[in-house]
């Protein structure tokens, strides 16, 4: 079965930093390309970002883009977000994803495996 676990959400003010991080188990981590969503109240789940299967490729939505690196560690079985310069906007619920299929995939509904989140608060 295949669990993620992510950690290092918190309270934050605008400005600054914060690395979230999502541990795989439960299966080869590198048969899966990763994603990072966040849903903030009221709103949809939205994309953030997604890195391939070796790391060789990123991809980000425009609304983070510049302020947010996706990384993996495939000797750790763990995917990052390093998220800079946050904004009050960036207020939301993180979620790690899986999925095992070929692309740059930033549909949810098309992610495999999903981890149970991490808030991320930003104040003004």
């Amino acid at each position: 079965q295949v669990q993620l676990l992510e950690s290092g959400g918190g309270l934050v003010q605008a400005g600054g930093s914060l690395r979230l991080s999502c541990a795989v188990s439960g299966h080869t981590f590198s048969s899966f390309a990763m994603g990072w969503f966040r849903q903030a109240p009221g709103k949809e789940r939205e994309f953030v970002a997604r890195i391939s299967r070796a790391g060789g490729s990123t991809f980000y939505a425009d609304s983070v883009k510049g302020r947010v690196t996706i990384s993996r560690d495939n000797s750790k079985n763990t995917v990052y977000l390093q998220m800079n310069s946050l904004k009050p906007e960036d207020t939301a619920v993180y979620y790690c994803a899986a999925v095992s299929s070929i692309g740059v995939i930033t549909t949810a509904k098309d992610y495999n495996y999903w981890g149970q989140g991490t808030q991320v608060t930003v104040s003004s």
